[in-house]
């Protein structure tokens, strides 16, 4: 089965700071102190999952989440 496409969901932790970005449908997990962090990390982790027997995706999507918390 070829892959096509890989998407990643992103957080922002809001207490610490920085973003933790999570693949799904695969195991594959990584953290990044800013935007361009979380960028090269992503692909460094697809690079290191995907070994070379196994097809790699042609695509790494970022999908990223923001919750916003109203009161009142």
């Amino acid at each position: 089965m070829s892959v096509t496409e890989i998407i990643f969901e992103i957080t922002e932790d809001e207490v610490d700071g920085g973003y933790s970005a999570t693949a799904l449908g695969y195991g594959i997990h990584t953290q990044g102190d800013s935007v361009d962090d979380i960028r090269r990390n992503v692909r460094e982790a697809v690079d290191c999952y995907f070994d070379d027997g196994m097809p790699r995706p042609k695509l790494i999507r970022l999908h990223f989440v923001r919750d916003e918390v109203l009161t009142g």
